[in-house]
């Protein structure tokens, strides 16, 4: 027998190249399936297909002995479709695995596609060994008879979510020669084989091995659907602490991870109160506090596009359903050119295209709200998705309160969320052709409305303190993304309207915000070492209020001694119009393991008669040490404008504000241990100057009268600290537990620049007297020691634990010093009298949270019911210090205390 190769090979699977890849281990015939529910996966819209195929040597003493063998190796492909690394799954041995990596480390495929975008993946790959028979003898010819042929056909979903599987490898038997084929962009497939029994096996990423027999006739056509377990979830929400660049080891948090973070309910955004550098806010609030930044301060985007909150108030889930987010960018700081307005941190939620393959949705009722998406191609290059959510708290709460509301004080908020997204482009799977132009986009509306009342109930109906706030927000955007060669364009219009209301006792307002935007951001690849990108970020709106509120104090009418003063109500209605605009550019230059990053951001603002002009230059640099070790730096200025209503005439606002400005820096390193473990540690100083704060100097007037503005930019303040953040990623599917340590020690301070000014009313004020007048020192949101731990495992069919315990320093206070009462008898009052300014603290906050899961799945749907108890033990953790009407006494309010929630989910 005369010997020579015969090599064959199959491309069996295509995945998406995460952060930190992990090869899910398929388990063996027999393992029970994972029941865990599904999440939705990016599209594979054109695996890699091999163009360039490289003969292996065949081993000679394997060919001496006449031994065959199938290596299997897992390659990585990268975008441009070159093999940057092939690694043996099942050694075969006997020299074939040396041979087969170094043939296979030559080939050549065309870049693989996710989502229409060139991107890496890895691939399992199957090189067979076999020797042939020799030829006939010259001058006879060799005459094989045709064997008869059966068909299989059939498609391939992945269980419970119904989604198609593309790349996939099914085989019939595992011999060498054995038939296979690769499952299309539709999750198709068709094998020729010999009839009779076919030990069908299907291998692809993501998925658990699925083997089965199918009894195939001769010259007929079997068609069969196959539903594939998942071995584990393919999508990620990304949570990115600096500028995301491909070379950047990112710390990233699962979607499946984030809805299962107990004390979430289920809400990936909130993930980010775990996060290093967050500090806690108040439970009422739903504030992001950055690095020592105020309130406000943090930019909230979704799509690109700002939103007034990001989560519903009384620190309720976030605005945007959890199965509508695709990713989510956190910037604590040193961020790039193109965000700005914002001297805090950066959140941009960023929402996905609608299913292309069939319909999907899901379902999710608890005891705090009930919500629903849905998915779904309308046509060729069509998908739309919608989802919609509802609380009915304030319906559930009066059920469980007191009879007697005399002495109970009742929050009771209500929201409602929607959003709904159309995309269109090229159809699904289309590949252009070389050199020509690819346009997709996308039409998006969305939007929320949150009401919170307060009540104090009782006999005296005359002094009941009521509170009524009303926020509601829409947003219209379009998204046009044009790419041809090395060039990007993103063009991104919306309209918005926004409506502020609040009443609290005679004080009235109701504030109305028009808006108008659009950003252009073009990107050009000139090299492999150096990337520019340049755009245009342009906002206009128009702000109308309406504020009822009583005159300045000394102006109160005092009808009968002892009886409280009655106060002239003054009625304004106000039309202001603003617009802020900005061009920004930046490069990426590369050194090899080095590379920079420099930029810079304009800034025109215009309210009125006020021009504001200054530039944001900026810096971020990255070293690549060793493949697991990298060093990051950043720092730079950043600026954000005033609010266009501040600009209105004293003595309401101030119509000569200018931007409020802070100087960020940072430096870090990330180290990856191992395959599971990374670690980032960050070091950050941030200064804030001219910032706007209250009340405002008192100026002379053209008449030759004095007047006091609400508002002034001489805010300065300063935070600096650590962030440590250590993570355990799961393995593969059989890895139980998985988790994180998050851990923050900084300092803040904060205040205004010079002496208090005089206040003449509660236009002006800002909140009770102090004794000493103290204008800067500890900031009023400062943290010293934020603590988190994160860690969840997997039980085992379908159960899933986890717990998250949180330990914060307690908040600043300010303490009452003084032994006796202050009483104003002008005014009908009790006064306080406080000792240093924020030199308390409320008690240390700890919190441990528990989630418990159970999940099914069938072969078109999954059902999950889970129970996540918020403050297991109980604890009684200082939310609010509130005093006694005469100053006597301070009360401590505590927050949520153990608060159950149970409830279910099904998708499909």
């Amino acid at each position: 027998m005369s010997s020579n190769v015969k090599a064959r090979a199959a491309l069996a699977a295509a995945s998406l190249w995460v952060a930190t890849p992990a090869l899910a281990q398929a388990p063996q015939p027999g393992a029970p399936a994972a029941e865990s529910p599904p999440a939705a996966q990016p599209t594979i819209t054109k695996p890699p297909a091999l163009v360039q195929q490289v003969e292996a040597q065949y081993p000679a003493e394997a060919l001496a002995q006449g031994l065959t063998a199938s290596v299997r190796l897992i390659i990585t492909i990268a975008e441009d479709g070159a093999v940057t690394d092939v690694q043996s799954t099942e050694p075969a041995g006997h020299g074939f695995d040396e041979a087969a990596i170094a043939a296979v480390r030559q080939f050549r495929f065309t870049p693989a596609e996710v989502d229409g975008v060139p991107a890496p993946v890895q691939v399992e790959y199957v090189y067979h060994f076999t020797l042939n028979a020799p030829p006939p003898p010259e001058g006879q010819v060799a005459v094989e008879p045709e064997a008869p042929k059966a068909t299989l056909t059939g498609q391939l979903i992945s269980r419970g979510s119904r989604s198609r599987v593309a790349g996939a490898t099914v085989r019939c038997g595992d011999d060498a020669d054995a038939a296979e084929a690769v499952s299309d962009v539709d999750g198709r497939f068709t094998l020729e084989v010999p009839p009779g029994e076919c030990a069908v096996r299907v291998i692809a990423s993501g998925h658990q091995l699925y083997q089965t027999k199918e009894m195939l006739k001769a010259n007929e056509t079997t068609e069969v659907n196959f539903y594939l377990a998942p071995a584990g979830s393919a999508f990620e929400t990304v949570v990115r602490s600096e500028r995301p660049k491909k070379e950047v080891v990112r710390r990233t948090v699962t979607r499946e991870e984030a809805q299962k973070t107990p004390g979430t309910f289920g809400d990936p955004i909130r993930v980010l109160q775990t996060l290093p550098g967050v500090a806690r806010a108040p439970f009422i609030s739903g504030d992001l506090l950055v690095r020592g930044s105020n309130p406000g301060q943090t930019a909230t985007l979704m799509d690109g596009v700002r939103i007034p909150n990001l989560f519903h108030l009384l620190g309720g889930p976030s605005v945007v359903n959890a199965e509508f987010i695709d990713s989510l960018d956190f910037f604590p700081g040193g961020y790039g050119s193109q965000y700005g307005r914002a001297v805090g941190g950066v959140v941009d939620v960023a929402t996905r295209k609608g299913a292309a393959d069939t319909v999907h949705g899901s379902v999710k009722v608890d005891l705090l709200d009930a919500g629903f998406f849905l998915e779904a191609p309308i046509t060729e290059g069509i998908s739309v998705a919608a989802s919609a959510r509802r609380s009915y708290i304030d319906t559930l709460l009066p059920l469980v309160l007191p009879d007697d509301e005399g002495s109970t004080l009742s929050i009771v908020p209500v929201y409602w969320d929607y959003q709904l997204r159309v995309d269109f482009g090229a159809p699904r799977g289309s590949t252009p052709e070389p050199g020509a132009a690819r346009s997709t986009g996308y039409i998006m509306a969305f939007g929320s409305d949150d009401k919170l009342r307060l009540v104090s109930g009782g006999e005296e109906q005359n002094r009941d303190i009521s509170l009524d706030t009303h926020t509601v927000f829409h947003r219209v955007k379009g998204d046009w993304t044009y790419r041809k060669g090395p060039l990007t364009t993103v063009f991104t219009p919306y309209v918005g309207v926004d409506y502020f209301d609040i009443s609290f006792g005679q004080y009235i307002e109701n504030d109305s915000i028009y808006s108008l935007g659009a950003r252009e951001v073009v990107a050009l690849e000139l090299s492999d070492t150096l990337t520019l990108r340049t755009g245009l970020d342009v906002y206009f709106e128009h702000v109308k209020v309406d504020v009822q509120a009583p005159s300045p104090e000394g102006t109160e009418y005092v009808p009968f001694p002892g009886n409280d003063p009655v106060a002239e109500l003054i009625h304004e209605k106000l039309t202001i119009n603003g617009f802020d605009g900005a061009l920004f550019a930046e490069a990426d230059f590369k050194w090899g393991p080095l590379t920079v990053t420099p930029g810079v951001r304009g800034n025109l603002q215009k309210v009125g008669g006020t021009r504001n002009l200054l530039l944001d230059p900026r810096l971020w640099v990255r070293y690549a040490a060793t493949e697991r070790t990298s060093l990051k730096g950043s720092l730079g200025l950043y600026s954000q404008p005033a609010d266009t209503f501040q600009f209105i005439f004293s003595p309401y606002g101030n119509p000569l504000l200018g931007y409020q400005r802070a100087f960020q820096s940072s430096l870090g390193v990330e180290q990856r241990l191992g395959d599971v473990w990374n670690v980032d540690v960050t070091g950050f100083f941030n200064r804030r100057f001219e910032n706007v704060v209250a009340p405002g100097d008192v100026r002379p007037t053209e008449g030759g009268s004095f007047t006091q503005d609400r508002f002034v930019n001489a805010g300065i303040g300063k935070a600096y600290g650590v962030e440590l953040m250590v993570k355990k990623d799961r393995a593969a599917a059989t890895d139980k537990w998985y988790g994180w340590l998050s851990y923050t020690l900084s300092h803040a301070e904060d205040g205004r620049a010079g002496a208090k000014p005089r206040v003449d009313g509660a236009f002006g004020d800002d909140g009770p007297p102090v004794a000493n007048e103290e204008t800067y020192g500890l900031s009023l949101w400062d943290q010293t020691h934020i603590l988190t731990l994160v860690a969840n495992y997997v039980l085992g069919n379908g159960w899933e634990l986890g717990g998250r315990f949180r330990l914060t320093t307690g908040r600043p206070t300010t303490p009452l010093v003084h032994p006796h009462d202050v009483y104003n008898s002008d005014s009908n009052n009790y006064g306080p009298t406080y000792g240093r300014h924020l030199s308390g603290r409320t008690s240390t906050f700890h919190q441990l949270d528990v989630r418990v899961e159970k999940g099914w799945r069938f072969d078109n749907w999954t059902l999950a019911l889970y129970m996540d108890v918020q403050n297991l033990y109980n604890a009684e953790n200082v939310e609010f210090v509130f005093n006694d009407y005469r100053y006597r006494n301070e009360m401590e309010i505590p927050g949520i205390p153990i608060l159950p929630v149970l409830g279910v989910k099904g998708s499909f």
